[in-house]
């Protein structure tokens, strides 16, 4: 595990992780790595008059500010409740696909071609803290050594590059986070982003399956993906368990509610709720059959859910039942956020899109 903080010992590092980290420290991304990235890692995103048009993938808030990130780059920043926006410096060129702020100046990104960046000063500016190329390469080195099966992954894992995009990502405080992404691609964090530790390895994952979400819920960690795919921290916070999927639908978020209630939802409209961090479901009726692709808490105990088509639906009673908003974006829709006057955002493939409080 490579170390950028002057005066932090690993021990000390560690000693103050959340265990489900501190077990998988060991597969970390090695010291020397190629230095030749594809250009969109290397090539600033384009200022444009037209970015404020664009796919956006993803909002979240930074204090009283909001911030919206889409594709090639983009990231849009607006400091009155998403009325007007304007496009903040990014150094890469690839489709952001998450956001997570930790306070009103710290935040990361997740995108495309394993791009990992941060900002520390509320998204006007990112630095690239991690990629592909070096995601590859410490996934590969965590099983050259294994079994035969396990070294032929990592020729592939080699052989790819920097090919494989993260889809979401979630951090507990300004050190400890975790990413994950397309063909079981996970990686966590415990010293704020300056090094990555790969957790694919450790994770039950033999299909190579999408990780779509990830939430710490109770303090323990949860994955959902492709084909009903759940996997959670196990009690010891030391291994990973693979749940019975409670359905075979592809998942593509989770909303841990303030009561501790779990909420996944996915495609054609399915959404479940455990109370007991996954180890049993409750199928809940959405009444619809389009894909659930973004889930909002609210500081009432009440969640917005959001469906690919611009639906927006109100779960209510700790996520018992759900019920149609009238409010819609009226644009294909991929994330859901709120501003600090309670108006909702919504990212569409068409920008964003503010809406009423429900």
């Amino acid at each position: 595990m490579s170390l950028h903080h002057t005066g932090v010992s690993r021990r000390q590092l560690l000693a103050t992780a959340p265990a489900w980290l501190a077990g998988h420290a060991l597969a970390a991304a090695p010291a020397e790595m190629p230095t030749a990235l594809p250009l969109v890692l290397q090539q600033p995103a384009v200022a444009s008059a037209k970015a404020q048009g664009l796919t956006m993938l993803a909002v979240a808030r930074a204090g009283q500010r909001l911030v919206a990130a889409g594709e090639r780059g983009t990231v849009l920043l607006s400091d009155d409740h998403g009325q007007t926006w304007r496009q903040a410096r990014v150094p890469v060129q690839v489709s952001i696909t998450a956001l997570c702020f930790v306070d009103e100046r710290t935040g990361w990104a997740a995108g495309h071609l394993g791009a990992l960046l941060k900002t520390q000063d509320a998204g006007e500016t990112w630095v690239l803290q991690f990629d592909g190329q070096r995601a590859a390469a410490a996934i590969a080195g965590a099983w050259q050594d294994g079994t035969e099966a396990e070294r032929r992954k990592a020729r592939r894992w080699l052989a790819e590059g920097p090919d494989k995009a993260f889809f979401d990502l979630c951090f507990t405080d300004a050190r400890h986070g975790v990413a994950v992404g397309a063909y079981g691609m996970a990686f966590s964090t415990a010293d704020g982003g300056e090094s990555w530790q790969a957790l694919t390895p450790a994770l039950p994952n033999p299909g190579s399956q999408h990780l779509y979400a990830v939430r710490v819920v109770q303090g323990r960690l949860m994955l959902a993906g492709e084909q009903g795919l759940l996997i959670r921290a196990d009690d010891t916070g030391r291994r990973f368990e693979l749940l019975p999927p409670p359905s075979k639908g592809t998942l593509f978020g989770l909303v841990a509610l303030p009561s501790g209630t779990l909420l996944v939802h996915g495609l054609r409209g399915q959404l479940l709720r455990s109370t007991d961090q996954g180890a049993h479901w409750q199928k809940i009726d959405t009444g619809t059959t389009a894909t659930l692709s973004a889930g909002l808490p609210l500081a009432d105990g009440r969640v917005l859910l959001l469906a690919q088509t611009g639906e927006l639906l109100l779960g209510l009673d700790d996520g018992r039942q759900v019920k149609p908003l009238p409010g819609r974006a009226g644009v294909p829709a991929a994330a859901l956020g709120a501003a600090a006057d309670g108006h909702l955002l919504v990212a569409s493939l068409r920008g964003m899109r503010r809406l009423p409080a429900p």
